[in-house]
């Protein structure tokens, strides 16, 4: 038996040049399943993603998903892709089975937290304030470069990289403080900065926007004081203040000491995500 990829419709094109197509698997001639791909912004070698990948009940563990992904694969290469993306949720074993056998490796986690129903108490030396405008263009620059820098450090090509932070803070920060449902936050100690923290509604999973955490980040020549720790309190007043009872954020899978304070906060990793050199 072989098992092909058939478009479901037209190839789509965004304005910013990004594609994508939705395809049923089939086996011969039957369909079994479906799979969506697409790229992500930049141009070069973008990135390509698996949106979704679906085998039908009555053929699963018959292999129809590995030869799917492995044709999706070579969708991508023809796309010009350099890379290919995919998240998996946490409890999805036969899904992170196969992608460890394709030879994908772990890149990041999305952890979500059930939040108490009542607010955190922060360590008595700080506070938190929110930010000013005189602040927000020096932190602004810091973290576009912050999060440029993270993404190359973790393979992503430098120019798709910067586009792809340009497009989340001209989706998620458009008017900047005055953008509506954001939070961005200073902690403070002694009078002095020594932390900041950007908080958004974004969906973590399909149908549900919760509080975010884009960034958090401690003073150079500031950590090891635990004010990693009241910025993650801190994240957590914001999101009960705004009437929500839950809290999203994303961790690269290599950086050991933030998951493990996450985990101690009683962060569960909801999604992993993967990712695999094509060229």
């Amino acid at each position: 038996m072989t098992t092909t990829l058939r478009p479901t419709g037209p190839l789509q094109l965004a304005d910013n040049g990004e594609k994508s197509r939705t395809y049923e698997v089939r086996v011969n001639s039957r369909p079994v399943g479906t799979i969506e791909l697409a790229t992500g912004p930049g141009s070069g070698h973008p990135s390509g993603i698996v949106r979704s990948l679906r085998i039908d009940e009555s053929d699963r563990r018959r292999g129809r998903a590995t030869v799917a992904a492995l044709a999706a694969e070579e969708v991508l290469r023809g796309w010009g892709c350099g890379q290919v993306q995919v998240s998996a949720p946490a409890d999805a074993v036969p899904a992170l089975r196969l992608l460890e056998s394709l030879g994908y490796t772990e890149r990041g986690r999305t952890m979500l937290k059930e939040l108490p129903p009542g607010p955190p108490v922060l360590p008595a030396d700080v506070e938190g304030r929110a930010m000013t405008e005189a602040e927000y263009a020096d932190w602004g620059a810091q973290t576009f470069d912050r999060y440029v820098r993270s993404w190359t450090d973790h393979g992503m090509p430098p120019e798709e990289a910067r586009a792809r932070v340009e497009a989340g803070h001209r989706d998620i920060l458009p008017d900047g403080l005055a953008t509506p449902g954001i939070s961005i936050s200073v902690l403070v100690h002694g009078g002095d900065a020594v932390g900041h923290l950007w908080v958004a509604p974004r969906e973590v999973r399909p149908g549900g926007r919760v509080p975010y955490v884009y960034d958090v980040t401690v003073a150079e020549g500031r950590r090891g004081n635990g004010y990693g720790r009241a910025l993650m309190l801190l994240a957590e007043r914001v999101a009960l203040e705004a009437g929500d009872t839950r809290l999203g954020l994303h961790v690269f899978a290599d950086n050991i000491p933030a998951v493990r304070l996450y985990e101690s906060l009683g962060y569960g990793t909801t999604f992993r995500d993967h990712v695999k050199q094509l060229l």
